[in-house]
């Protein structure tokens, strides 16, 4: 085992989970060395060490792992899951690839159903320190910074649909990250959410485009991460679509690790249970009963379409697939299914997107004509 007075922890990137993450180890005097941003370098070399018929997810974390270990990481961290769901296998499968490589007993993880409780061990455990009370205030930083996240990605989202010149509002977006990664406290991250969103604002936009809205839902590392799922909001946005991620991170905090007296409404599991229910009666792995569920929710608030994205052979997500011809008996929506792997080819993707947002805005315009009509 390492033997150094600073740990280096590494963990795998999905989406900004890694600035939150960031917050909490510096806090408990741990070195977090974030690993490159996933590439096809990172695909590639995972790929060599990975079953043939495994899920994109787990070959991008291997891949992330495995560069994280080559820049010197002590350690490699993750969540994990003993439910219905690969993802549960992922630990074993993964310490044995990184065992076999030479690289000793590095990995570590965390049970997602363990809550707040079992966060609080995780970190206590790869940081050593025994006082409560730092690491409940780190814990404590990465949630709000994490829900601040997807707050300003939210704000991001209606700028990028609507701005004059293209890519203006991504240059906002990175400096906003810059902001918010620098808070080292409560105090601080308020300050930084107030100063990122006026970073955002000052997006030149065209307040009478045509904008369509889209939910995006699916497994939820896919829904986050913007290589595995080809830059899709961004591509989105350039075709002046705002965009709503159905799972968010923050959301499963509220449902996992935040403590049941400190949640305020309707939770998106417990929203899934509720609207999921007429279509699939339990939980079957992944996340198939919110991808269910959010066709519904998106439904009911009248958005545009929602697109589902999961990767190739992830069983939960091809029986949610199976259940939305069903759904369209009750739910008068647009559902664009996309199944990633690394055989995906950008050109039919693009053109997939394309004729998709086609359908929504013509659906969206003949709406609005009929409505004016009556």
């Amino acid at each position: 085992m390492p033997s150094k007075t600073t740990k280096k922890v590494a963990f795998p990137h999905m989406g900004n989970v890694y600035i939150a993450w960031s917050s909490a180890l510096k806090k408990l005097g741990v070195e977090p060395l974030i690993p490159p941003h996933t590439s096809k370098k990172t695909l590639e070399l995972a790929s060599k060490h990975s079953p043939e018929s495994i899920c994109l997810p787990y070959k991008l974390i291997l891949g992330n792992f495995m560069q994280s270990l080559e820049n010197g990481a002590d350690y490699v961290a993750m969540i994990s899951s003993p439910g219905i769901c690969r993802l549960g296998e992922y630990g074993q499968s993964i310490k044995n690839v990184l065992t076999d490589l030479g690289y000793g007993d590095r990995y570590t993880e965390m049970q997602l159903y363990d809550g707040f409780p079992g966060m609080y061990k995780f970190l206590k455990k790869i940081s050593g320190v025994k006082n409560p009370i730092t690491v409940i205030k780190a814990l404590n930083m990465a949630v709000r910074k994490m829900f601040v996240l997807d707050r300003i990605e939210n704000l991001f989202s209606y700028y990028r649909a609507r701005e004059v010149v293209t890519g203006t509002a991504e240059k906002h977006y990175n400096k906003a990250l810059s902001i918010i990664t620098d808070a080292e406290n409560t105090k601080q991250l308020k300050k930084a959410e107030k100063e990122a969103t006026e970073e955002i604002r000052k997006t030149e936009i065209d307040k009478n485009r045509d904008v369509v809205n889209v939910d995006i839902t699916g497994e939820i590392f896919l829904v986050q991460d913007p290589f595995s799922n080809q830059n899709i909001e961004k591509e989105l946005g350039r075709m002046g679509v705002q965009t709503r991620r159905s799972l968010t991170v923050s959301s499963f905090l509220k449902d996992a690790i935040i403590p049941k007296f400190l949640k305020k409404g309707e939770t998106h599991l417990e929203r899934a249970f509720r609207m999921a229910k007429p279509y699939l009666m339990r939980d079957i792995g992944g996340d198939a009963l919110e991808s269910v569920s959010d066709v519904a929710y998106a439904d009911e608030r009248g958005v545009d379409g929602i697109i589902h994205v999961s990767p190739f052979t992830c069983m939960p997500e091809i029986m949610s697939q199976n259940i939305f011809p069903t759904m369209r008996e009750n739910c008068d929506i647009p559902i664009l299914t996309l199944i990633m792997d690394e055989q995906t080819g950008r050109a039919g993707y693009i053109t997939r997107l394309e004729a998709f947002v086609d359908l929504m805005r013509r659906r969206k315009n003949y709406r609005n004509k009929t409505e004016k009509q009556n």
